[in-house]
């Protein structure tokens, strides 16, 4: 590439969800409604999680990190692209842009790790019920969270430094709504190749190491119901999972998608759809996924309802 084709940043321009006119506007009001839904959803959950004490185990307890996360993760993303939606000049600073990819980046490992947690104290509640309170304490409770936020942090510090330890760039424009790490990557001036082996190792590491401890848990899960003789029982069983599998699908799928390919083969035409939906959508329906199908969660907000009126 020509020198001369290089470009010292100090902003970047990003190409919003959409250049529709038309379209602006029923777009913002419909992701200012998802992110307004998001907001009082994982809201809700974590107060319901903090004033019943009914809630108080270790499987609430991770519900309402992983609220927490949607919370944070959907604010990285939403406020910025609302505001791009109905903007002319649809710009972000280069601090701004490794801003918001830390934190994105940070949270969404983060959320694939609590869904992995969730998923080994299912595999502890139903298949060793009896060593529970040892396996799952509160002690180690805070441990596993800690053990999370630890490492979606280091695993985001990775990618930012890489990604704009030198802000040379090809073209100023971002093929994308918001600063993920594959749209930074294609205009970058510099050698990629570091970054694509670190986000396949850390981030694939990470993710991949997720979900095969969500398949490990299950399969353990689906062996101890075999041995359940009751129909009933096993329904019961495995129904105290069955949000918690839903979010997982709901995550896990588009995250794939999107990241553990070459950099190559993405596609901006089609990609952003994908982005939108993990990005924006899965952070609003966990909380309402785990508020319908969970009783003790529902039993809980019809008592809270019942008391507002009073």
């Amino acid at each position: 590439m020509e020198q001369s084709n290089k470009t010292y940043a100090t902003e970047l321009i990003l190409s919003g969800i959409t250049s529709d006119l038309k379209l602006q506007l029923p777009l913002f009001l419909l992701c200012l409604l998802v992110y307004i839904i998001t907001l009082m959803g994982n809201i809700t959950i974590i107060t319901l999680i903090r004033i019943t004490p009914n809630l108080q185990t270790p499987m609430y307890f991770f519900l309402m990190n992983l609220s927490l996360v949607d919370i944070v993760y959907s604010s990285a993303i939403t406020p910025n692209s609302l505001a791009n939606i109905i903007s002319v000049h649809k710009t972000i600073s280069i601090i701004g842009c490794a801003v918001q990819m830390f934190f994105f980046i940070d949270l969404a490992a983060s959320e694939g790790m609590l869904l992995a947690v969730m998923a080994y104290d299912r595999y502890v509640a139903i298949c060793h019920p009896l060593n529970y309170p040892i396996l799952i304490n509160n002690k180690r409770c805070i441990q596993f969270v800690c053990t999370v936020y630890s490492a979606g942090f280091i695993n985001s510090l990775i990618h930012t430094y890489c990604a704009f330890r030198v802000p040379v760039f090809c073209s100023s424009h971002v093929n994308h709504f918001y600063c993920d790490i594959v749209p930074i990557l294609m205009i970058s001036c510099q050698d990629t190749f570091l970054n694509e082996m670190f986000l396949f190792t850390f981030a694939g590491s990470i993710e991949v190491g997720s979900l095969l401890c969500i398949l490990i848990s299950y399969t353990c899960i689906l062996l101890a119901l075999f041995k359940i003789h009751s129909s009933t029982g096993r329904h019961k069983t495995f129904s105290t999972c069955a949000s918690h599998l839903t979010c997982v699908a709901l995550f896990y799928g588009p995250v794939f998608f999107a990241y553990l390919r070459p950099p190559t083969s993405y596609s901006v035409n089609g990609d952003w759809i994908v982005s939108v939906f993990y990005t924006v959508v899965v952070p609003m329906l966990n909380p309402i996924i785990y508020s319908l199908r969970n009783k003790d969660v529902k039993w809980a907000l019809k008592k809270v309802m019942v008391l507002v009126e009073l």
